[in-house]
């Protein structure tokens, strides 16, 4: 009995100094981070789960700590440890409302929107955590519609561009029927030519016959002229001659 009262007492003995030692690190990590030297509290608040791991306020106290420094997955993480460390409803309102804004910090508004929807069945009478669930509605609104904006702009570009393209296909196809056009009635055009300047030289090769045909009677005349004189000069005779041409 003497041997078991003694290991009662060690007990608590021990038990005693584990929970003032949770308590002096998490209240040293507080103050330090209420003095902004967050790094400092986040090594208070990892000794205090080191001694203690089944308590809510080290994992709450460290998400804090990690939240500050920007580290929004590792607060996440501590938070979401937080939750399963306590049944009060009012701890996992505040943590969950935690992890919302760790969330909203990420631009992760459809879970954030969810974080803060789970505090306020926990607490539903929280302020704050109804005034960042309608802010994260507003801006998830806002950037749906942004980029509804930017679909419709895409695909007005799409169509503009179509029509463009049409355009100039339309006109393309405008010079090349006008160019075949051209080419079509001067190939038409060009028999005619022809056949205008064959006339011509047609007409000029008769001219030219029918005169030098003319040179050549008048030519004839004239020698038959010469002979006749010859002819008389020599037998003194007068030749009959037929009409002049």
């Amino acid at each position: 009995m003497y041997i078991i009262k003694i290991f009662i007492i060690a007990l608590f003995i021990i038990s005693s100094y584990n929970a003032q030692s949770l308590r002096s690190l998490n209240n040293d990590g507080v103050d330090k981070y209420k003095k902004n030297n967050f790094t400092e509290a986040e090594v208070n608040f990892r000794k205090g789960i080191e001694n203690k791991s089944d308590e809510f306020i080290p994992h709450f106290n460290l998400g804090d700590a990690y939240y500050k420094q920007g580290k929004y997955d590792d607060a996440i993480k501590s938070y979401q440890q937080s939750i399963s460390k306590t049944e009060d409803k009012n701890l996992k309102a505040k943590a969950h409302y935690n992890i919302g804004n760790s969330l909203l910090k990420s631009d992760k508004l459809k879970e954030s929107i969810e974080a803060y929807k789970n505090s306020l069945k926990m607490n539903p009478n929280d302020n704050d955590a109804k005034y960042n669930l309608s802010y994260a509605l507003k801006k998830l609104q806002q950037e749906q519609n942004n980029q509804n904006q930017k679909n419709e702009n895409k695909d007005q570009n799409k169509d503009n561009q179509k029509n463009e393209n049409k355009d100039k296909d339309e006109n393309n196809e405008n010079k090349d029927n006008q160019n075949n056009q051209d080419q079509k009635n001067n190939e038409q055009s060009q028999p005619k030519d022809n056949e205008a300047k064959q006339d011509q030289t047609k007409q000029n090769q008769e001219k030219m016959s029918k005169e030098e045909a003319e040179r050549v009677l008048n030519a004839l005349k004239d020698n038959e002229k010469d002979m006749q004189k010859k002819i008389r000069k020599k037998t003194g005779v007068r030749v009959k001659t037929e009409k002049d041409w």
